[in-house]
């Protein structure tokens, strides 16, 4: 079982190259399911019993189920869709010697530099494209092995393997073309899309990694691929979504951009995008302002976002009393100074959560000498204040062009994400909750 959805999320990491492929592949599977798509933009008429979804930017996406209009709260499930990469910058073309042509790019996010080296790459994103109406935007996707950023040979570098610091606007530079380049980019870019240069108004191209993923491992126990984080968190949360249904909430299904760069845009978890969402489905099941704010009270919210695994090679790096394993279930994450949102009350719920769903679960806490990242639930809490718990699952090489993780998570966070959405939460005191599986 775990090794058919593993393949089930590597097919739909591979079909989404780009956020905004993230979201066309969500969406898409959604309509299948029968939601309907609204507009920001549009008066909304919901319905009770009815199933929607909602776009901001292309990038991030809310889908919400409401079984009727006196629901108890809402259960919230969020990850993200971007993955740190390498963005196109304007007018990208850079000649040497009429030999080589190579696009200029800036870094999106913290990779780790050396891991997009000698792999092939392609290019894919959005363009605006000018129409007789005004403009639209137009998925792009190269789909094929276009580029490459070559290391330098060690002869030259005789000091490689002792640390190398790479610099973004020297070394990580990719090869586009040779001497028989002559078209520019957006040439290259109107053709692929069949428009003439002079409609392309606009573009947010990302380099990725071309690398299919591969389960592998004496028992298939591993799978490797780009953008497992957090792709695997955002697959399987869709995946518990469509499954999971109770009578008594309104299950909300996020998935946000710009987490790898602080989440601080209109469609980031720090913006208004899952406030202004809310906030419409309280209106139109005709609740006044304080049943949203009774309603958040019985709310929660899993901020799902993946955690780092015991390495290997360097177990030293992991904390000396919490360590978590690839295939040992869903991790619950913890930071004193709130990086992570967990606290007690939110823990006890998810493990009740987990218990329930039979999965397992395990602590992530940093090093106290190793200053570790942060994720979305704490800054989506600054315009949705609700209990809140971040998780994830355990990998290694995180932020690498190619990550690894463990076919048995899969399908155990895909299970808690099904629970999650059967469970009824309702605040009954200070520090009380009922809850209801």
């Amino acid at each position: 079982m775990e090794r058919e959805i593993t393949k089930e999320l590597l097919a739909f990491i591979q079909k989404s190259p780009s956020c905004y492929h993230v979201v066309a592949n969500i969406s898409k599977i959604l309509e299948e399911e029968g939601y309907q798509k609204l507009l920001e933009g549009e008066r909304w008429k919901l319905q009770p019993g009815s199933k929607y979804y909602v776009i901001r930017n292309a990038s991030s996406i809310i889908a919400f189920r409401i079984p009727k209009f006196n629901y108890v709260g809402f259960m919230i499930a969020a990850s993200h869709s971007d993955a740190p990469a390498f963005k196109i910058k304007s007018n990208p073309e850079m000649r040497l010697d009429n030999q080589y042509t190579k696009l200029n790019v800036e870094k999106y996010g913290g990779m780790i530099c050396s891991t997009w080296l000698d792999r092939p790459l392609s290019i894919a994103g959005k363009v605006m494209v000018s129409t007789e109406d005004g403009i639209e935007e137009r998925l792009f996707n190269v789909d094929r092995d276009l580029l490459m950023i070559p290391n330098l040979a060690i002869h030259m570098n005789r000091e490689i393997n002792d640390g190398y610091k790479f610099n973004a606007q020297r070394d990580m530079l990719p090869l586009f073309g040779g001497a028989e380049t002559k078209e520019t980019f957006n040439s290259f870019i109107a053709k692929n899309l069949q428009v003439e240069e002079e409609q392309i108004l606009g573009m947010d191209l990302f380099l990725y990694n071309r690398m299919q993923g591969c389960l592998w491992g004496e028992n298939n126990e591993f799978f490797s691929s780009g953008k497992i984080d957090d792709l695997e968190c955002a697959f399987t949360s869709l995946k518990g979504f469509l499954k999971g249904n109770h009578p008594d909430t309104v299950q909300v299904l996020a998935v946000f951009d710009n987490e790898e760069v602080g989440s601080g845009t209109k469609q980031g978890a720090k913006s208004t995008f899952l406030f202004d969402t809310l906030s419409r489905i309280n209106r139109s099941a005709g609740r006044d302002e304080e049943a949203y704010h009774m309603a958040l009270a019985s709310s929660f919210m899993l901020s799902a976002d993946n955690g780092h695994a015991v390495h290997p090679n360097l177990p030293e790096k992991a904390d000396p009393t919490n360590h978590p394993y690839m295939n040992q279930g869903v991790v619950i994450k913890y930071n004193a100074n709130q990086k992570y949102t967990t606290d007690s009350v939110s823990e006890a719920i998810f493990k009740k959560i987990c218990m329930s769903a039979n999965v397992p679960y395990q602590v992530y806490v940093n090093r106290s000498d190793i200053l570790g990242g942060s994720t979305l639930g704490n800054l989506a809490n600054e315009r949705v204040s609700v209990n809140t718990v971040d998780i994830g699952l355990a990998q290694l090489a995180m932020h690498s062009a190619y990550e690894t993780a463990g076919t048995k998570d899969v399908l155990y966070m895909a299970r808690v994400m099904e629970a999650f959405y059967q469970t009824c939460l309702k605040a009954t005191d200070v520090g009380a909750y009922q809850i209801r599986l």
